[in-house]
Formats: structure tokens, C-alpha cells, sequence
């Protein structure tokens, strides 16, 4: 019996040293969304244990992260205003320009990545200034508010931009206006090929974003395209992009693939709201190990060439790798 059990250890450490796969906590982001008030933290009913919280529980939230190890967050704001240009994403008194400097002040170490975007901060949902005759985004409109969105966000304190909008040459601008205003140091980290899913739509609760006309088919991507899907993130690579990014992630690994093959900057994908309330509905009903399919799915993530992965269940995945660390 006792040969029997040193050989099973064996085998054990042998496939621990041949494992082609690992995850680290340190390859993850975790999402957060700040909102006006004090003393807020509204659960969202389809995505259990994510919240819309106000800048105090933002700030007890990073200490959680912290001792997680997890160093790394990508704020979402959910302002109190919103009109049809989205002004308040202009103000340095603006919810995420406020949060974020509380965070550095308290937490110098946490990465912040700003997410640039107007779908949260207009009245109509969209991710850019409306084109009312054609009923659809202005694309050139939107990217100069996008370079001045990037500065005040800088100015405050975030150490990485992350453009989502999906606008046509929206690195390019956003990098010459980062320049301009002395942030060359800025990394951009662009979300170079997002698809037009209908794996968002919890976040639309979260953000309260779902758009008041229409779709963004326009500028997001088709589903069915492979090679638009590359060449989106490519060109965002020429444009200046320091990392680019799969939105997205579990329906489009081949995606994924693709554009690992094809370029050397770091790869992230987005882990959404709908591939993360899936799970939770299936854990909720017991039909399915939840643990362990969490554990593949990351695992899938990095397997098909994700380097960094934002994603909700970050503070879980934390939890897990720290208790078989010790075991």
C-alpha cells in the first residue's frame, strides 16, 4: 500500500512538472463600478457578488483585493448625469476621475485601468456622439471627445487607458492626444476586436447602458467574421495599441487563437457578464461542479493565448490558487 501511494505522489508531481497551462493571479483584472453617494452597495440581481458600489466601499473593496493579490482593477463609472454627449466623462470632478484618485491616495499599488467609454454616460446609451440624420455614431466626433476623456482620466491618476468604443481609428487619436499632453508613458489597452454579443447584457444592468435605440452593430463586430475580427486587432497594433483585446471571450476562442499567431503584444480577453451569470445560474441550479468548470474555463482562456484575463471571478480564482498553494 505504502509503494502504491509513493508512486500516485509520483505521478502527481511528474504532471505538475509537465503542465503546459497555469493560471496566476497576477494575469487577472477585476472589474468595478463606482457611483455617486456614500454608503451604496447595490448587488445586481443577474450577476451575484457584483456590485455597483459608492467611492467608500470602492476603496474598502481594494483593500479585499489586496490581500487577494490582486492588484489589478478596471473601473466602470455610472454617473447621476448623462445627456447626449456625455459630458460628465469630461469633468475632472467626474465620478471615476474622483475615484480614481481616492484609490491611488489610499492604494498607490493597484493598477487602475480606466475604461473609455460613453455608453454609461449618455442618455441614449450609445458609445459615442449621435449622428441624428443617420441615427448612428458620429465615429469622427466621438474620437476627439475620446482624446480629451483619455487626458482628464491620465490627469487623475489611471495608469492604463482602455478604449472599448469600437471607433475607427480611436488608438491613433487617443495616443496623439495622450502625447500631446505629456502621458507617452501611458499604455493603451484597447479592446481591438469586440463583437456585437448578446453576452452583455447583465452588464447593461450593471451600467445601466442598454441603448435607448437601435444596436451597436454598426461599430462593433459581426459574429460571423473571422477575418474583420483579426484585422481590427492588427490595425489598432499599427495605430499605437500596447495591448489588445478578445470581448468576448468564451464564444470566440478561435479569435483568440487567430490573433495570438499573429502579433507579439500582450493579448487580453474579457471574461463577460453573460459567460459569468451562465455559471452562477448553473451553480445556483446544481447542475455542474462550479469549481472545477470556472478552473477550465480560465484555463481555456489562457490555453487558446490570453495573457491577462478580466474577469468577475477573479476574487474566487485568488481564493482557490492561495488555499492549494498551502494544501
Amino acid at each position: 500500500m505504502f509503494r502504491r501511494l509513493r508512486r500516485l505522489r509520483l505521478k502527481e508531481n511528474l504532471r505538475e512538472l509537465v503542465k503546459e497551462t497555469r493560471l496566476d493571479i497576477r494575469d487577472f483584472i477585476y472589474p468595478l463600478f463606482v457611483i455617486p453617494g456614500k454608503g451604496i452597495k447595490n448587488e445586481i440581481p443577474s450577476m451575484p457578488q457584483v456590485y455597483q458600489m459608492s467611492c467608500d466601499y470602492i476603496l474598502q473593496e481594494c483593500q479585499e483585493l489586496q490581500k487577494l493579490g490582486i492588484y489589478h482593477i478596471l473601473l466602470f463609472g455610472i454617473p447621476s448625469h448623462k445627456d447626449s454627449c456625455g459630458s460628465e466623462a469630461l469633468s475632472d470632478q467626474g465620478i471615476v476621475a474622483k475615484t480614481i484618485r481616492a484609490i491611488k491616495a489610499q492604494y498607490p499599488k493597484i493598477t487602475i485601468t480606466a475604461d473609455l467609454c460613453f455608453c454609461e454616460y449618455t442618455d441614449h446609451g450609445h458609445c459615442g456622439i449621435v449622428d441624428t440624420t443617420l441615427q448612428t455614431v458620429d465615429n469622427d466626433a466621438t474620437l476627439e471627445i475620446l482624446g480629451q476623456q483619455a487626458v482628464v482620466l491620465c490627469n487623475s491618476g489611471a495608469d492604463i487607458i482602455a478604449p472599448s468604443t469600437m471607433m475607427d481609428g480611436m488608438v491613433l487619436t487617443i495616443r496623439t492626444y495622450l502625447d500631446k499632453a505629456g502621458f507617452s508613458h501611458i499604455p493603451i489597452m484597447s479592446y481591438s476586436t469586440k463583437f456585437a454579443s448578446a453576452y452583455y447584457g447583465p452588464f447593461r444592468d450593471v451600467a445601466q447602458s442598454t441603448p435607448s435605440f437601435g444596436d451597436r452593430k454598426s461599430y462593433q463586430e459581426d459574429p460571423c467574421n473571422r477575418r474583420e475580427a483579426i484585422l481590427e486587432s492588427l490595425n489598432d497594433e499599427i495605430e499605437g495599441a500596447d495591448i489588445l483585446m478578445v470581448k468576448p471571450a468564451l464564444a470566440y476562442l478561435d479569435i483568440v487563437r487567430d490573433i495570438r499567431e499573429r502579433t507579439l503584444l500582450p493579448l487580453a480577453i474579457y471574461n463577460v457578464s453573460g459567460e459569468y451569470a451562465l455559471l452562477k445560474a448553473a451553480q445556483n441550479a446544481h447542475v455542474i461542479d462550479y469549481e472545477k468548470v470556472m478552473l477550465e474555463t480560465m484555463i481555456g482562456f489562457k490555453r487558446a493565448g490570453a495573457d491577462i484575463i478580466i474577469s468577475y471571478h477573479a476574487k474566487e480564482i485568488a481564493k482557490y490558487l492561495s488555499k492549494n498553494s498551502k494544501s
